[in-house]
């Protein structure tokens, strides 16, 4: 039972370590569009190289003592990530929004939403040390962050592809995706439900799936025909092709929660 719980949370642990390392490379080709011309924007950069190697400290301590007992170390990582994913709302808010308020600007502005990765990984450190995991309320948590993240990715997918008036009528696969996503799980958490209910659930996520798939092969096509003759002004000024990517990792993160539901509804 109590290697159960650990191997649980140990491997929400590593959904964490890998999310923050590679949110480094996805802002590295992010804030190179302007060459990262101000000092803040190496913020998050840094933060997503030292926080895993952190956190691999403190997960290599527990391992040793063959028990998993949470240190200082995590929730502080997890509340600087939240500071640091609000901090990234309102700077690019900043760059455009602020000063005109209109969709306009909303849409033509920074992304406004995707510095919030950093907050939903930190609130999702924080309650793995503050919720014991495998139990319900854990993992309706996990449900909760992955229907947040979906909220959004609808968003996001709804402004970037107004940004060229949904020249491709594929382009609209994500923002009707994205939709089904958050009516299913919003569903699940405020409504009593059945097994089939969450396996139901589980065939959206891994509908989710094939359109994270899907969106990255049409973002990687673009890039490889690109305009320029340089491959990395090609990964910078066109689609961003890790956007996609964004679907699998929260039907993965929703996944174990849906996953764990079911394991208890049908023990129940």
């Amino acid at each position: 039972m109590i290697k159960g719980i650990v191997n649980k949370a140990f491997t929400i642990e590593l959904f964490i370590l890998a999310n923050l390392s590679f949110l480094a490379l996805d802002i590295f080709v992010a804030h190179s569009i302007n060459a990262f011309a101000h000092n803040a924007e190496w913020i998050p950069f840094y933060f997503s190289i030292f926080s895993p190697i952190l956190l691999s400290i403190e997960l290599y301590q527990n391992w040793r003592g063959k028990t998993y007992t949470y240190k200082t170390i995590g929730l502080l990582i997890g509340t600087t990530s939240v500071i640091v994913g609000i901090a990234g709302l309102l700077w690019h808010l900043n760059s455009n929004f602020f000063g005109h308020q209109t969709i306009k600007s909303l849409v033509y502005t920074a992304p406004f939403v995707a510095p919030l990765s950093y907050t939903g990984l930190g609130l999702l450190i924080i309650m793995n040390r503050m919720v014991k995991p495998g139990t319900k309320e854990w993992n309706q948590w996990l449900i909760f962050f992955g229907l947040s993240g979906f909220f959004g990715n609808f968003i996001l997918a709804l402004s970037d592809h107004a940004q060229n008036g949904f020249f491709l009528f594929t382009e609209w696969i994500p923002v009707m995706s994205s939709a089904l996503a958050v009516g299913f799980l919003t569903t699940l958490l405020i409504q009593k439900y059945s097994s089939k209910y969450i396996k139901l659930c589980l065939s959206i996520m891994a509908l989710q799936v094939c359109v994270g798939g899907l969106g990255f092969y049409y973002h990687s096509h673009s890039i490889m025909n690109g305009i320029s003759e340089n491959f990395f002004e090609n990964l910078i000024y066109t689609a961003p092709i890790f956007a996609p990517l964004l679907f699998i990792n929260l039907a993965i993160l929703s996944g174990f929660g849906l996953l764990g539901l079911l394991i208890t509804k049908e023990i129940d």
